[in-house]
């Protein structure tokens, strides 16, 4: 076991706007000023933007609650989803998002599309800016695939806002975004912020090498002051990890810094150091389809050493929550027992957030284009 210090790198200059708040229906909308443009990464996220984005999903939460679900915030608007891969959750909940903030949505699907002639995926992308897109939300296997998209947007000087929904072994912002509200609503519902995770300890259990939800967690925890433990096999989880962390994050921006000192991330390669006494447990899945060797024995030899089940559970807190991204193997990175008990398991609660975080950040990014 060892751990490093991690920092993270100043925020580069943004398109600045101010949130407007114009329909009775969204009265209780907190006004805030937003600064970004696209949301392509946590790595440079502000405590102020964390805070924003988890103010505005508690709003959104309330919207949700009742019988008229819908608010015309982003009427008139066009939100793109471009997903050049699979996928449920993510995709679902982002058409939904866009659809509770009445924007009219257009789905892509890469089986489906000119890309099957050869059109590349800038020629995509540029197609949907020619038929009114404002945000493109972009899933992609490979990595900087959403940022190649936000910079093409850039250099044709358009307001087209990019929304990484998840890119290779990069980033899932929204994904981490909506864990983070997920907690922190748990323990305080009415005024969900980054400093709630001060000091609590959250294990990150999995296959971390592939995991691009693992990346973009330990940003959002690192600034709100948590102790984070990684723990998985050494194949899943090595040394260099640690290297290649302390390098994307860089400088600390002086926001962060002045607000909570560089916390430890710890290394693992056994389960046990990293649950004892922690306040939450996110596991992992075991990502197969981007396993270019063989990395484990089998699936099974995991579950014994890594899987998560009600006895491991007794090693943290009493009130441990267990937090998944989904989709699940059950039976490998946790229990079906432990996977549907409301006691201990929110991923049920995970799917919800999504949708009103995601609305959040859908509202953050297109109020500007009013």
């Amino acid at each position: 076991m060892g751990h490093w210090a991690l920092i993270t790198p100043l925020s580069p200059p943004v398109l600045q706007f101010q949130s407007p708040v114009s329909s009775p229906q969204s009265q209780n909308m907190p006004t805030t000023t937003w600064n970004r443009h696209h949301i392509l990464s946590l790595a440079d996220f502000t405590t102020t933007e964390y805070d924003t984005v988890l103010q505005t999903a508690a709003s959104f939460q309330e919207v949700l609650s009742r019988r008229t679900k819908k608010v015309p915030t982003l009427q008139g608007q066009v939100v793109a989803n471009l997903f050049f891969e699979s996928s449920t959750r993510t995709r679902s909940s982002f058409e939904l998002a866009a659809k509770r903030l009445s924007a009219d949505t257009l789905n892509f699907a890469a089986a489906t599309s000119s890309m099957t002639k050869g059109e590349t995926i800038l020629d995509t992308a540029k197609t949907y800016l020619a038929m009114g897109t404002d945000i493109m939300v972009v899933r992609h296997r490979e990595a900087g695939v959403p940022n190649a998209i936000a910079a093409e947007m850039d250099r044709l000087g358009v307001r087209v806002s990019v929304l990484n929904a998840g890119d290779g072994q990069h980033e899932h912002p929204s994904q981490a975004l909506l864990d983070l509200f997920t907690i922190c609503t748990l323990i305080d519902p009415a005024s969900p912020r980054l400093e709630l995770l001060k000091g609590k300890k959250i294990a990150i259990v999995g296959d971390i090498l592939h995991s691009r939800v693992a990346r973009s967690n330990i940003w959002s925890l690192i600034a709100s002051g948590a102790e984070v433990h990684l723990a998985a096999p050494p194949t899943l989880l090595p040394k260099l990890f640690a290297e290649y962390i302390s390098e994307e994050l860089g400088v600390r921006s002086q926001e962060l810094s002045s607000h909570f000192p560089t916390p430890p991330l710890f290394l693992h390669w056994q389960l046990e150091p990293a649950l004892q006494d922690a306040d939450f447990v996110m596991t992992l899945r075991l990502q197969k389809e981007r396993m270019t060797a063989h990395l484990l024995p089998s699936l099974r030899e995991y579950h014994q050493l890594f899987g998560i089940t009600r006895t491991e559970l007794q090693l943290c807190k009493p009130n441990v929550k267990v937090l998944h991204p989904g989709p699940v193997n059950r039976g490998v990175e946790i229990s079906s027992e432990l996977m549907d008990d409301p006691e201990f398991s929110l991923i049920q609660s995970q799917v919800t957030s999504g949708i009103a975080v995601r609305m959040a950040l859908l509202y953050l990014l297109g109020s500007g284009k009013a």
